[in-house]
C-alpha cells in the first residue's frame, strides 16, 4: 500500500550556491532541498518485496561464516527509493543514467533500474560485486555491477584529497574501460559517505561529472541530501 501526501505541497528550492569547506576548498555543487525525511517516508510503500528480498540476502551474507567487510553498511532503502521517486517526479534529471558509487549489494542501483533508469554500481570489494550481480539475476533486475575504484585511472593527483582517507578506497583502476563509459556520462549518482567524507564524493562529482549531474547522498540520521553540479 502506498500513502499519498496530498496535503503536502513540495517545491524544488535551491538553498545555496557553491559550498565552502575547511581549508578554503570550494566545491561548486548547488544543494536542492528535498522534502523532510518524514515526508519522504510517508510517500513510501509499506511493503516492497524487492527491498525485503534484498535485506534478507544481506542478512544471510552478514551471518555467513566468512571474512567480515568492516566498511560495509547499508542505508535506509525505503528512504532511498522515496528520494529517487521524488527526483523523477519533479523532473530534475537531465537523463536516465544512474551510477551508485561504492555500491555494496547494489540495492539502490537496482531500485533506480526498477524505475526505468540505466543503472550501474561500482564497488571495490569483489565479493560484494558478486553478491550484487547474483541478487540482480535472481530478481531479474537489469542493473550491472563492476569491481574497481570509481576514481578514473591516473587522475588521483587532480583531486585535493587526503590519501589517508579511511573509509573510501583511493586506488585507481580501469573500471570505466570495462563499463564502456565514464563518470561524465551519468546523470544521477548515489553514495553513502562516512562522516567527514562527503567532500570526497563532491570533489569527484565536481571534477568528472557533466554539468547538470546530481549527487544524492544518504547522511544517516540527517536523511538524504541532493546536490547538482552547475
Amino acid at each position: 500500500m502506498s500513502h499519498a501526501c496530498n496535503e503536502c505541497e513540495i517545491n524544488v528550492e535551491v538553498i545555496g550556491g557553491p559550498i565552502a569547506f575547511a581549508g578554503g576548498k570550494i566545491v561548486p555543487l548547488t544543494e536542492i532541498e528535498l522534502p523532510a525525511t518524514s515526508v519522504l517516508l510517508s510517500l513510501a510503500e509499506e511493503n516492497d518485496p524487492f527491498i525485503d528480498e534484498a535485506n534478507e540476502a544481506i542478512e544471510r551474507f552478514m551471518l555467513a561464516d566468512q571474512e567480515v567487510i568492516e566498511n560495509f553498511v547499508t542505508c535506509d532503502f525505503h528512504l532511498a527509493k522515496s528520494a529517487l521517486s521524488w527526483v523523477q517526479r519533479e523532473n530534475l534529471l537531465t537523463g536516465e543514467r544512474f551510477c551508485e558509487l561504492g555500491s555494496g549489494f547494489g540495492v539502490v542501483a537496482m531500485l533506480a533500474a526498477n524505475m526505468g533508469m540505466d543503472a550501474i554500481g561500482i564497488e571495490i570489494e569483489q565479493i560484494l560485486v558478486d553478491q550484487a550481480n547474483d541478487l540482480a539475476m535472481r530478481v531479474e533486475n537489469p542493473a550491472k555491477f563492476y569491481c574497481g575504484s570509481f576514481i578514473p585511472y591516473a587522475t588521483l593527483d587532480e583531486l585535493d584529497v587526503d590519501r589517508d582517507i579511511q573509509n573510501v578506497s583511493v586506488e585507481e583502476g580501469h573500471v570505466y574501460r570495462d563499463i564502456g563509459s565514464g563518470l561524465e556520462d551519468y546523470d544521477l549518482f548515489f553514495a553513502f559517505p562516512w562522516p567527514g567524507e562527503q567532500i570526497f564524493f563532491e570533489q569527484v562529482l565536481d571534477k568528472w561529472a557533466a554539468n547538470g549531474a546530481m549527487l544524492l547522498t544518504y547522511r544517516g540520521r540527517d536523511g538524504m541530501q541532493l546536490q547538482r553540479k552547475v
